[in-house]
């Protein structure tokens, strides 16, 4: 392939040193990370013209027009520069976790007094202790209900003293045992709380035998309500231990149990979690852009990204087969477990060996699941798309849909959205919002807003079909294609304007547009009296719905954000000799109105645009 003359420069200055190199493409986003012991030998072999990079590797290759690097002091520098960087840009060539939200974590606030739980997607170094990572926040809310009715932990706001008077109701239908008003005292609420996570550890042995003590001991003294909580503690313990399966004897490792399933470039990863020998739980994780990539490489980037997430790391990791980099990766997780041994194993034999097959079972089925959920998804969107087509006569399906809204608030900071969906889901990349210009304040002219921010879109169409002004880079997507409809949030005079544009750039006729009125969700035809309603049931319509709804969303987000802005400028519109331009150069300048108060007529003076007359006047009417 041919290099072009600055990439040629850097790698011809690429050092022997291990490090980070950060590949960006020619709109600057950041598409691969990777890590090397010599970053000279590793980025260089990129660019050699090898029969052997698979079609992913030449792709990347294609892609890029610039390399960045970061030396580190050693290997392990390396990996965990090379996951934080991964995390923090989700490179598009870079396996990935699919989730682009945290997932969620169980939060033992161990560092109060009266540590309460909560759910959090965010791990902290706060003295407060972790568990997780989940994948469904609901499947956490679940846990702690059932945990709560064992360990009944405080759930409110109160300042614990133990002098209040009453407990809450919480007390009475025992959800929560009242430290507040001494009825256990710290020490044994805080017994209650490390009993609780030594439950979501696996680790449940001596918090029976204990209970089962007191439970005698309070027998024993005739206080026969505190034997029966107890009791029941105990039985809810003891069903919910029962579910568990027991695959070791208790004096097993804890350990980790991977495996994973894979098809048309995605990955799913089960692990199931053994803890104090018996299997505790089990989650499942989706990867993405694992195309061309060998099953070793995907479930090793799979460990590291997971166990960067981690909140606990455990003696033992099963894997299904040896993995790249697994001396280093062994090395990065002892430091993260505190200087414990973490062993990378894949089992040849015996009950481990079982374990991991039942979990690459676990992951086939649960990625055939997966797979026909989004299939039924898929087929609801063409089943939408077709019904539109057949609905509004169309040619083909409305594979890209334009929808435009227009938001202001008494004519004030009006703006213009336009939002895309593609294949019957929203495109959010391409979104795009007006600043609309052709209405002055306070006389709202939603008619002309809507022509003025049709005219621009279609105006940017027409300057990206005639003249290429920056060869070699990419045209805005949002606006260098046509849309196979236009759905405008209004009636039959919002639709009149958007026909007028399209008369304008002669694409009437050729682009279907159709105007959706917010009450009976009545849809009208440029030209034609009577509106069609789609069967109230329709996929058709659900999509019709969820297109407008969005472009509400997306233009009353815009729409407070300019006015936010408006009302921080709002002061100096009333200040003589301060228009427009002058009020816009001050705010760029000073960065906001206290800045601007504190100024002196010396600081005044100096901003662009600015005399000593406009500064004096300024001072005079904010003081």
């Amino acid at each position: 392939m041919e290099i072009s003359e600055k990439l040629q420069g850097i790698l011809a200055t690429l050092p022997g040193k291990p490090g980070c190199y950060i590949y960006r493409n020619v709109e600057g986003t950041i598409i691969y990370v990777g890590k090397a012991i010599s970053l000279k030998n590793r980025v260089r072999s990129y660019f050699h013209a090898d029969s052997s990079h698979d079609a992913k590797t030449r792709r990347l290759v294609r892609d890029i027009v610039d390399i960045e690097w970061i030396v580190v002091g050693s290997e392990l520098e390396a990996l965990i520069l090379e996951m934080n960087l991964i995390k923090k840009h989700r490179p598009k060539y870079n396996i990935r976790l699919k989730d682009d939200k945290r997932y969620p974590y169980i939060k033992i606030h161990w560092n109060e007094p009266f540590p309460k739980i909560t759910v959090t997607r965010q791990m902290a170094e706060d003295g407060a202790r972790y568990f997780g990572p989940y994948t469904s926040a609901w499947a956490v809310y679940q846990t702690l209900e059932v945990l709560r009715k064992i360990f009944p932990y405080l759930t409110c706001d109160r300042e614990i003293t133990g002098q209040d008077k009453r407990a809450c109701l919480y007390y009475d239908i025992k959800l929560c045992n009242a430290p507040c008003i001494g009825a256990v005292s710290q020490a044994g609420y805080r017994q209650m709380i490390s009993d609780l996570m030594d439950f979501l550890g696996g680790h449940s042995e001596e918090i029976v035998t204990r209970m089962q003590n007191e439970m005698q001991k309070a027998a024993d003294e005739m206080r026969f309500e505190k034997a029966a909580a107890l009791r029941d503690q105990l039985k809810a313990i003891q069903s919910i231990i029962e579910r568990q399966k027991v695959v070791f004897g208790t004096d097993y490792l804890d350990s980790d149990v991977l495996a994973m399933a894979r098809t048309d470039g995605e990955a799913c990863v089960q692990i199931f979690f053994i803890r104090g020998g018996k299997l505790i739980g089990r989650e499942y994780f989706i990867l993405e852009g694992t195309e061309d990539t060998a099953d070793t490489e995907v479930m090793s980037e799979f460990v590291k990204q997971f166990y960067t997430e981690a909140a606990n790391i455990p003696e033992q990791v099963m894997l299904p087969q040896e993995i790249e980099e697994r001396i280093i990766i062994s090395q990065w997780l002892r430091s993260k477990r505190g200087g414990k041994k973490v062993e990378l194993l894949v089992p040849k034999e015996g009950q481990p060996r079982d374990l991991v097959k039942m979990a690459a079972e676990n992951a086939t089925e649960t990625l055939q699941a997966l797979r026909a959920q989004w299939q039924a998804d898929a087929h609801k969107q063409e089943t939408a798309l077709s019904e539109l087509q057949q609905a509004l006569s169309l040619s083909t399906p409305p594979n890209r849909i334009e929808c435009y809204d227009v938001s202001h608030t008494q004519g004030v900071a009006t703006v213009g959205a336009m939002i895309v969906f593609e294949q019957g889901v929203p495109s959010k990349k391409l979104y795009r919002k007006f600043n609309i210009e052709s209405t002055s304040i306070g006389a709202p002219d939603d008619f002309a807003s809507m022509e003025e921010m049709l005219t621009r879109r279609f105006r940017r169409w027409k300057g990206s079909q005639e003249v290429e002004v920056n060869p070699g880079s990419k045209p805005d997507a949002s606006f260098s294609f046509l849309p196979d409809l236009i759905i405008i949030d209004g009636g039959k005079g919002q639709l009149s304007r958007v026909v007028k544009v399209l008369e304008q750039f002669d694409l009437f006729g050729k682009v279907p547009v159709v105007g959706l009125a917010k009450q009976e969700e009545e849809i009208f035809f440029p030209h034609k009296s009577q509106p069609l309603i789609l069967p109230r049931h329709s996929q058709g319509l659900y999509l019709v719905q969820r297109i407008r709804d969005e472009a509400h969303r997306f233009g009353i987000t815009a729409h407070r954000k300019k006015r936010s802005k408006l009302g921080l400028a709002s002061q100096l519109d009333s200040i003589p000799g301060i228009g427009p331009t002058r009020r816009k150069a001050l705010l760029k300048h000073f960065g906001s109105m206290d800045k601007i108060k504190e100024a002196t007529i010396e600081e005044l003076t100096a901003v662009k645009g600015m005399n000593e007359s406009a500064a004096e006047s300024v001072k005079a009417h904010l003081e």
